[in-house]
């Protein structure tokens, strides 16, 4: 049987550290502050909002929203993130998308400023991503993985990591990021050949696969660990992952568990990011 890599664990250790930061800043009359930018009013969104405000208000960082309607103009929108740009009492900012597909989301995303881009969305943290510059910071997710990684103490060291996905979101930031451990990596997708053969020689196999349950038996093998960065919903209404869980329970060393994995360490990774860049800006 496979050990649980449970994301409570990797939060509560995260949680301490940004917890000291965040006390540090504030003897230097810093208040670490996120700024929210939310088009409209989609659940998933206001949902996720709660959740980061939450883990804000749990770890001493401040929030400051900026809402706005569906209909709003690109004009307005671009007229905001210039705002928060210029506020200097906001440190990090997460916009949530996809925008209204009336507006240019491209355009809104290259307007933010990269030094306040925690959550990777700006050709400028894209950048620092591939080239291991501090410059912007990576997509909350792959870090995410990387610090479940590094909490249970596996080394990525001439290790082969196999990652199922290549979206910049999740697939590509991942595999550069295993790239800077000393990995082996190998990016599957769509039109690989023979996938599960690919995905059974991986040591650390991450999964962004996008569809629920659709790595099973056939893509694991012993002594893996395997991280499941999906989030589905089955019809029953339960949350699952893009991995078949049991299957990989009966066979890999380890996997994260969903509910209760990757997207549990998302949130303090974002205010992680948030209490960074504030500390990045204070130096300057």
């Amino acid at each position: 049987m496979a050990t649980i890599l449970k994301g409570a664990e990797v939060v509560a250790a995260l949680n301490e550290r940004i917890i000291g930061q965040v006390e540090a800043l504030k003897e230097k009359g810093v208040n670490p502050t996120l700024g929210i930018i939310r088009v409209g009013e989609r659940g998933d969104d206001i949902s996720y909002e709660r959740g980061a405000m939450k883990r804000c208000e749990k770890l001493g960082v401040g929030v400051k929203q900026y809402l706005l309607p569906a209909d709003v103009d690109q004009a307005t929108l671009l007229a905001t993130i210039d705002e928060v740009n210029k506020d200097t009492g906001v440190h990090g900012v997460l916009m949530f998308r996809p925008l209204p597909k009336h507006l240019n989301e491209e355009e809104a995303c290259q307007a933010l400023d990269p030094e306040k881009d925690v959550d990777g969305i700006t050709d400028g943290s894209m950048v620092g991503v591939f080239t291991g510059q501090k410059k912007g910071f990576p997509p909350c997710t792959p870090s995410a993985c990387m610090e479940i990684l590094d909490h249970f103490g596996i080394d990525c060291k001439g290790k082969k990591a196999v990652v199922v996905g290549r979206s910049l979101v999740v697939g590509k930031p991942a595999a550069m990021m295993l790239l800077k451990k000393n990995a082996t990596v190998t990016v599957c997708h769509t039109k690989t050949v023979d996938m599960p053969a690919v995905c059974r020689e991986a040591d650390i196999l991450i999964v962004a696969a996008g569809r629920a349950a659709v790595v099973d038996k056939e893509y694991f093998a012993p002594g893996q660990t395997v991280i499941d960065v999906g989030i589905n919903v089955t019809e029953e209404g339960k949350l699952c992952g893009d991995c078949n869980f049991e299957d990989a329970e009966a066979i890999v060393d380890g996997i994260t568990p969903v509910p209760g994995g990757v997207g549990t360490v998302t949130t303090s990774v974002l205010v992680g990011h948030v209490v960074e860049a504030a500390m990045r800006q204070t130096e300057k």
